[in-house]
Order: structure tokens, then C-alpha cells, then sequence
């Protein structure tokens, strides 16, 4: 198994290793990104070695002090430490820990801004007085061949400035290509760092959750037999639910994430199940709704620095989720400005 990297016509790059498929973006001085795209190539080679090293401990729960040695495995098992009192292994936050990484790279003079997307896990790079917009694709259920040729719009857009203490975005699911507890289409988080984001969205989306008979769960092993989650039941399906249910399965998530919010684990974070969405800077009070289908997503600037729903906003850098499989577009066919190799959906 070879890395491989391919240069687009735009300048960004896409690096794959395996299971490991990013999108690399980057503004600035012509040398200065040449310099840093070359050692984010060269940092990104032995990564998947280097996990594979310590998988058989990155597929134990947190507790304790940190057993790993490498610096991406040992950011990962940081990232889950808050959340140890329940079961988390340190590869929740692997996506964003390897984007993190790789980021790291761009932190040097001359480059403007930089971001590493690790299948809809970002990293960012800000230089002062620097800011990105990232696009919000929140349901993956109807994002089809139709769609990604004809270009996406998004259902929302947010601005990341460098006066922000946010520095990574992750969004988890169950429609997602990793496993998850609850029923969230998406959960999208703001936090300082990207494997924080990746380790908080996977706890939030495990919380939006409601007890009821007609949602399929499933054994993780029997669907991935070295699956970190064991024989924990993970979401296979879930049929539409009457509102009152989404409503209660959205405020388990939204009362979860924000008990994280105070203790300063993430910035914000965006909900959404069955086209309805509860973000951090809603009011319990107000527990207010609105629907994808309207076009009403209830993202505020406010704290979260989110601004309303706008259509083929941009520029996009939440690129893909990809390897699931469900689509093959030909290169270079896509009106909106997404990876040019898309395979599944934009998150985040």
C-alpha cells in the first residue's frame, strides 16, 4: 500500500494512504506554500504506519494515563480523556488528530491560510487578520449523483476568523462512514482544535438519541469485525419519527453539548435530525426549530459565528466524506467547487 498525491488545476491536493483521504488547501506566497505542501507530504507518508503500530491500544478505552507513544496517537487519547467516565477509545478523534497533524506544516511565513480535510474532519491555519467561510452540508440522505453533478447548495455557512479560538471543525452521524450510537443525521462542531471537534461531535451525535423500537441497531462487530466499538449496538437505520421524538433525541444531544460548552471543550455546535436543527446558541427557553426544507436552519452569527442559510456559498473547504462507495462522478464535473474526486458528502 503506496501514498499517493495528486495536485488539482485550483492548487489544492489530495493525499491518500489507505483508508486516509485528504484534501489540502492553501493561500499564500508561491515558495512559502511549495515549502509547506512538501513537508505536509512528507509527515503525511508514515502516518498510517505509525497508527497501525499502536492500533491494538488505540481500540482500548481511555483511563488512566496515555499508554501510546506517537504524537498523533497520543493527541488522539487527549482528545477523548474528558469524556473516559463513559466509552470512548482514542479513535474517535483520529480523523481530526491526522488533519491536526498535517496542518502544522502551514503554521510558517508567508502562508495566509490553510486547511487539511480529513473526510469532512478540518484543520485550520489562520495567519492573523485571516478567515475561512466552510459550508454546511447537514443530511447526507439527499445528497445524490443528481446533486453533486448539478451542484451543492449548502444549508448554511459559517466564518472562521483567526480571532476565534476555533481551530477545527468535525461533524459525526449515523449516516456518516463511521459507527455511531444516536440518530443525528449531523453534528457539526466548532473547537479549538480538530481532534477536540472529531472526539466531542462523536460524543454529541451519540446523545441525540430516543428509545424506540423501530430503529435498527446493530452489533458494531458483526458490521466491522476489529471495530474499536465491540458488541456495542450502533445505529444501522432509522425510519422517519414524529416530531416529538426528534425534538426529544435533538435536546439529549443540545443539553450534552452544551454542558461541553461550558467546560470550554468546544465553541458551538450545529444539530440536525430528520430536517430538524438545534444549535448551541438556541435558549432552552426557546428550544427553537426550523427546517432544512424551508430553508430556515436556525445557524446565528451570535457566539457560534454561524450566518443564515445561503445557497452555493463559498469557498467550500469541507470537501467530502468519502470511501462509502455510494457514488463515482467523473473528474471535473462538478459546478460547485468541491474535491474534484468526490465520493460521498460534504459534512461539516
Amino acid at each position: 500500500m503506496t501514498a499517493t498525491r495528486t495536485r488539482f488545476s485550483d492548487g489544492r491536493w489530495h493525499f491518500q494512504h489507505g483508508p486516509i483521504d485528504i484534501i489540502v488547501g492553501a493561500e499564500g506566497s508561491v515558495a512559502a506554500l511549495e515549502a509547506a505542501h512538501e513537508a505536509a507530504w512528507q509527515r503525511f507518508q508514515p502516518v498510517l504506519d505509525e497508527l497501525v503500530r499502536e492500533l491494538p491500544l488505540l481500540r482500548l478505552p481511555v483511563g488512566g494515563r496515555c499508554p501510546l507513544q506517537g504524537r498523533i496517537a497520543r493527541r488522539m487519547w487527549q482528545a477523548c480523556q474528558p469524556y473516559s467516565a463513559s466509552y470512548i477509545t482514542p479513535m474517535a478523534a483520529v480523523a481530526g488528530a491526522v488533519a491536526e497533524e498535517l496542518v502544522g506544516c502551514y503554521d510558517r511565513a508567508g502562508v495566509e491560510r490553510a486547511w487539511i480535510n480529513n473526510g469532512g474532519d478540518i484543520a485550520l491555519y489562520l495567519a492573523p487578520s485571516q478567515s475561512v467561510r466552510v459550508g454546511l452540508y447537514a443530511d447526507l440522505a439527499r445528497l445524490d449523483a443528481q446533486t453533486l453533478r448539478r451542484g451543492i447548495d449548502s444549508d448554511g455557512q459559517f466564518e472562521v476568523s483567526s480571532r476565534m479560538p476555533v481551530r477545527g471543525v468535525a461533524t459525526s452521524g449515523w449516516r456518516g462512514r463511521s459507527f455511531s450510537l444516536g440518530i443525528a443525521d449531523s453534528v457539526t462542531v466548532l473547537a479549538a482544535t480538530a481532534a477536540a471537534a472529531d472526539a466531542a461531535a462523536t460524543v454529541i451525535a451519540n446523545a441525540v438519541d430516543v428509545p424506540d423500537e423501530r430503529i435498527v441497531r446493530r452489533p458494531a462487530c458483526d458490521l466491522k469485525d476489529d471495530s474499536d466499538l465491540g458488541e456495542m449496538l450502533v445505529t444501522v437505520d432509522v425510519p422517519p419519527l414524529e416530531s416529538r421524538l426528534v425534538l426529544q433525541a435533538l435536546r439529549a444531544g443540545w443539553l450534552r453539548a452544551q454542558a461541553l460548552r461550558r467546560a470550554g471543550l468546544i465553541w458551538s455546535a450545529a444539530l440536525v435530525c430528520q430536517q430538524q436543527v438545534l444549535v448551541t446558541d438556541t435558549a432552552e427557553t426557546e428550544l427553537a426549530r426550523r427546517t432544512l426544507e424551508d430553508r430556515e436552519v436556525s445557524i446565528h452569527r451570535g457566539h457560534t459565528g454561524l450566518d443564515p442559510v445561503s445557497r452555493r456559498s463559498g469557498p467550500w473547504i469541507a470537501d467530502q466524506v468519502r470511501n462509502d462507495g455510494l457514488f463515482n462522478p467523473v473528474p471535473l464535473q462538478f459546478s460547485s467547487p468541491l474535491a474534484e474526486l468526490q465520493t460521498g458528502a460534504v459534512f461539516a
